[in-house]
């Protein structure tokens, strides 16, 4: 077997993980202060774990396939390409929804734009760390909003990628309002490309030869 085909068949090894812990908490930081500006009021983002999954586990995280969510989807492109989710229960995407419209909800664009807006902070402060960490070229599409179960979110994208490899990234990302005792805990989900991985892990010289 060829050693740039390993990483995606054993074990990622405990720096690895660390790697991409430390580029999530630099992007939480980044997300956290373009949040703040946003909603004009303290925000605290951080990363309180990070996982390699199985993808039969990767619907349970989400609550199960039948659990109705928000995802807010978006490709990767450039050096390193794959697909992000960051999924919330449609209670906490109202709650961000309301925190943005003082006075009311807003429209189905505009609740559409808000949620776009939180997806385009979250990921575009995520890929932008990683990309300096790394000095690698990556880019961000239009994030995608939809509501649906959990199931058929998912299943496309994991379809699609499990005749490579069988697990994902999953970045847990816990939002806090500072001012009031209040978190949104949403499930970040990275389904790298093939090529991502020893892409990735190769920039930062932690490749497992």
């Amino acid at each position: 077997m060829k050693a740039e085909e390993r990483v995606f068949k054993d074990e990622f090894s405990a720096l690895q993980l660390d790697v991409l812990k430390e580029v999530g908490n630099i992007g939480a930081g980044n997300a956290a202060a373009s949040l703040s500006t946003l909603l004009n009021k303290p925000i605290n983002m951080s990363v309180p774990s990070i996982q390699v999954i199985e993808f039969d586990k990767v619907m349970d995280l989400a609550g199960g396939a039948d659990n109705e969510t928000v995802s807010i989807s978006l490709r990767i492109e450039g050096d390193a390409p794959g697909s992000m989710f960051f999924m919330l229960s449609p209670q906490q995407a109202d709650d961000f929804i309301t925190e943005l419209f003082k006075e009311g909800s807003g429209s189905t664009e505009l609740r559409q734009s808000a949620l776009q807006e939180l997806g385009n902070i979250i990921a575009g402060s995520y890929l932008s760390s990683l990309a300096d960490f790394t000095q690698l070229d990556l880019m961000p599409t239009v994030p995608v909003v939809v509501s649906d179960m959990a199931g058929a979110i998912l299943s496309a994208g994991l379809i699609k990628l499990s005749q490579y490899y069988d697990r994902a990234i999953v970045i847990e990302t816990l939002l806090e309002d500072k001012q009031v005792d209040g978190k949104m805990n949403g499930h970040f989900f990275l389904f790298p490309d093939p090529e991502f991985y020893k892409v990735l892990f190769r920039s930062v010289g932690v490749f497992n030869e």
